[in-house]
């Protein structure tokens, strides 16, 4: 999954297609979990943008989204961020909520 800035984001989310951003930090344990998740959803769904940002050169967007911890997967589609998970439970929790979009 590719680094995105936050303009890379905003500019994805804009476009009004469905896109994901990922939220996390290198030092957390379950973000690390929940990377090898998100590999596994890029790879199923390679037609949907995807990107991640390490939280700690991101503060305003902590504070845009109201993100509460990490991990976090923001879900927008038609410009508006519509799924704000933190609990990834599974990867077929995670194939579930882009399928059900795709």
């Amino acid at each position: 999954m590719q680094e995105w800035s936050i303009e890379e984001w905003e500019n994805t989310k804009k476009s009004g297609q469905l896109c994901a951003f990922y939220l996390y930090t290198p030092m957390c344990g379950t973000c690390m979990v929940a990377s090898k998740m998100m590999e596994v959803i890029q790879q199923t769904f390679p037609q949907i943008p995807m990107g991640k940002i390490n939280l700690n050169y991101a503060e305003e967007l902590a504070y845009e989204y109201q993100v509460e911890s990490v991990p976090c997967l923001l879900i927008a589609e038609a410009g508006e961020v519509h799924d704000k998970i933190y609990a990834f439970q599974s990867v077929s929790y995670l194939f579930e909520k882009f399928q059900k979009k795709d």
